[in-house]
């Protein structure tokens, strides 16, 4: 490929592979994902387009932008042609993607089933690459009053003490909770370890009158797995 081609900008594109104009004309629904990333980039490298270059990082990613939405910065400048500037446009795009889901989980606060308490924390969970274990404390209408952080760990695990569940239920009123944690790993099938700690907190909720209604364990890909559903709560 010439050198002519190294620096080219959008503006230098032909008509066709102007991810801008078509947006103008079309809309932004007539764009594909390597066009709306080829506009965060702005320009290629010396053999390729932006747009060539964002399908070449959508191909590392199997075209899923779940899975994109996992990569730093450090990852995404593995790409001939992209630095800081480019890898912070395309995290900050995927990022406001993340907490558009966050708002419009906000209006949707009853928990019916066993989806809506995951999707309800999709916006916390989704592209974690460690495990967290977070509590949604309910209301007597199963009305969510908070979603609250009880541990972080590693990829493996993270530990969770049942004392700091029922402070946080405590302290915002709660007449049941859910507990839920994800598993990096996209295996969504109970370890010994989940079902002994549920066991664990079912057990201290019937003494505390805070039933757990659920456990949940939460991953990207493979969907949920539901105790309750399952007959083990």
């Amino acid at each position: 490929m010439s050198e002519s081609i190294a620096n080219l900008t959008i503006k230098d594109w032909a008509e066709e592979d102007r991810p801008r104009e078509k947006l103008l004309k079309q809309g932004r629904t007539a764009l594909t994902d390597a066009e709306l990333i080829g506009i965060l980039l702005g320009s290629g490298n010396r053999n390729l387009t932006a747009v060539e270059l964002a399908k070449v990082v959508l191909r590392s990613s199997e075209n899923n932008l779940n899975k994109l939405a996992k990569l730093t910065v450090e990852d995404l400048k593995s790409f001939k042609g992209i630095g800081d500037a480019k890898a912070i446009n395309i995290i900050s795009a995927l990022e406001l993607g993340r907490r558009r889901k966050l708002e419009s989980n906000k209006n949707h606060s009853k928990i019916t089933c066993s989806s809506d308490a995951y999707e309800l924390m999709k916006p916390q969970l989704l592209d974690l690459p460690h495990e967290e274990f977070w509590i949604l404390v309910l209301n007597r209408a199963n009305e969510l009053l908070k979603k609250e952080l009880i541990s972080s760990g590693g990829v493996t695990g993270t530990v969770v003490d049942p004392k700091i569940i029922f402070k946080k239920a405590l302290e915002n009123k709660g007449a049941a909770i859910i507990l839920v944690h994800n598993h990096p790993s996209g295996n969504n099938s109970p370890s010994r370890a989940d079902i002994e700690i549920t066991k664990k907190v079912v057990s201290a909720g019937k003494l505390m009158e805070i039933p757990i209604i659920d456990h949940i364990i939460f991953t990207d890909y493979a969907g949920l797995y539901s105790f309750a559903d399952n007959n083990l709560i």
